[in-house]
């Protein structure tokens, strides 16, 4: 008496096998074309998104505030380190 319920054996008729070899291949051979096409849509619709956001950050609503063009000025807010850590011990 079997412990499994379901066992998968190969067909012992030759012919069975050819046709359950060429069966795989095809099933194989279909995924793999429908991955190609799924990743050609996937990189269709992200070309069309990444264009849209382009031109809609030159062409939409202006900036807030201008910018510098001087390469040599760094604008941000910084935090010193050696500071915050001697207010946080006392």
């Amino acid at each position: 008496m079997p412990t499994r319920w379901f066992i998968l054996q190969p067909p012992r008729h030759p012919l069975a096998r050819f046709a359950l070899a060429v069966l795989g291949l095809v099933v194989f051979g279909a995924l793999l074309v429908f991955g190609f096409f799924a990743f050609l849509a996937l990189m269709a619709v992200g070309s069309v998104l990444l264009l849209v956001r382009a031109w809609r950050g030159r062409h939409g609503r202006p900036q807030a505030t201008a910018r510098n063009d001087d390469p040599d000025i760094i604008e941000g807010e910084y935090v010193v380190i050696e500071e915050y850590r001697e207010h946080k011990r006392s």
